[in-house]
């Protein structure tokens, strides 16, 4: 059996099922009554910092997902290690997670990649944090589902779009695009910066996020927000924060946000 091993667990998000199910649980206590949807979400923008500062965020938006009917949810979010052209589609078995494996969808994946020419396997992208962390929220949240990961690297949002807009049009696939925000300045400038990619995702409006959005997971919302945009979707942000909601350090911080699209 050929597993997509966990590469972050422990240092991300904690090694113990029981204690990430504890987690989710504080989230779910903060966060307080859930909010009412004005849609059917079909895709999540979701952060992929330690879950001790983005956490609350991402669950923030997972909590809120009908997850009936879903067979399958893709994972798509940024290289971090590895360079690459195009992006790369993982043929694991499955996906290892403090709560259990999850089935990987080989022969979806392979269907993408039969009609998707950027899409490739190398596995050594795929010790990549950005899609692991949303493993544990999906295990939780849809306990039945499939998986696919999909990470890519240098690459147009342009190319992607096609793709994002089939996943977003079958019933039976959620999708997920990870991202954080700007990284390491201030407070005050964060804020402003996240705001330009808060107010394009807000409107779906791909051209927005060139006016100076700042997200190491850009293309894949470029990609979502052109396809939504084109296809009459809507969209709801959920959470937005910093790390310094977590660390108190205002000095130097990471941004994150949460949203729905459907």
């Amino acid at each position: 059996m050929h597993n997509r091993k966990m590469s972050v667990s422990g240092t991300f998000y904690p090694d113990s099922c029981e204690v990430i199910e504890q987690m989710i649980k504080e989230f779910d206590k903060k966060a307080g009554a859930k909010q009412a949807l004005p849609f059917h979400p079909r895709a999540i923008i979701s952060p992929h910092a330690g879950y001790v500062y983005s956490g609350f965020t991402a669950n923030r938006a997972y909590r809120l997902i009908n997850t009936q009917g879903i067979k399958r949810v893709v994972v798509i979010g940024p290289s971090h290690r590895v360079y690459t052209k195009g992006a790369s589609i993982s043929y694991h078995d499955n996906y290892e997670t403090p709560c259990g494996n999850i089935m990987i969808d080989k022969h979806y994946s392979k269907a993408l990649s039969a009609k998707y020419d950027f899409l490739h396997f190398d596995e050594s992208l795929h010790a990549e944090h950005s899609t692991e962390t949303q493993m544990p929220f999906i295990k939780h949240y849809f306990p039945k589902t499939t998986v696919v990961e999909i990470v890519y690297g240098e690459i147009a949002s342009t190319t992607m779009t096609p793709m994002i807009e089939q996943i977003l049009k079958d019933d039976e696939t959620f999708l997920v695009i990870s991202t954080d925000l700007s990284h390491f300045y201030n407070q005050e400038k964060a804020n402003a910066l996240d705001e330009i990619c808060l107010r394009a995702v807000k409107a779906l409006d791909f051209e927005a996020t060139k006016k100076g959005c700042e997200a190491c997971g850009l293309i894949g919302v470029k990609a979502l927000l052109e396809a939504a945009h084109k296809n009459g979707y809507k969209s709801k942000l959920i959470d937005y924060r910093t790390s310094a909601d977590a660390s108190g350090d205002t000095s130097s911080v990471v941004g994150y946000m949460s949203a729905l699209v459907g």
